[in-house]
């Protein structure tokens, strides 16, 4: 089938995909939140393999849209920043999920193999 005649169906199912989750850093964070009741600031520098810049910088913006709560403390005296999923965070996550499984799902196999003839 030529480019021209492809089948532009599952086209639209990409745009519904949240681009705030779908971003990989933030993609990372989400998950390892998701799995847990909450995380210090360190453990998910230490999962992610972000800087301390980059991580203050996604979970910025994931707190602006609603998705994280962060909560600034102390243990005994050196701070600690716990961050945890909002229920709209953890319902965005489910939804992401869903909609990708759904996207990956739509997309067709391809039947040809390296080295074959493609008609």
């Amino acid at each position: 089938m030529a480019a021209a005649e492809r089948d532009d169906r599952a086209l639209p199912e990409f745009t519904e995909i949240d681009r705030l989750v779908h971003e990989p850093a933030r993609l990372m964070l989400m998950a390892a939140l998701y799995v847990v009741e909450s995380a210090d600031f360190l453990f998910l520098m230490h999962q992610t393999n972000l800087t301390q810049g980059n991580l203050s910088s996604h979970l910025n913006k994931l707190e602006a849209a609603g998705y994280i709560d962060v909560e600034k403390g102390f243990r005994g005296k050196r701070p600690q920043t716990t961050l945890r999923l909002t229920p709209a965070g953890r319902a965005a996550f489910d939804t992401y999920r869903q909609r990708m499984a759904q996207v990956l799902a739509s997309v067709p196999t391809n039947q040809h193999h390296e080295g074959e003839e493609r008609p």
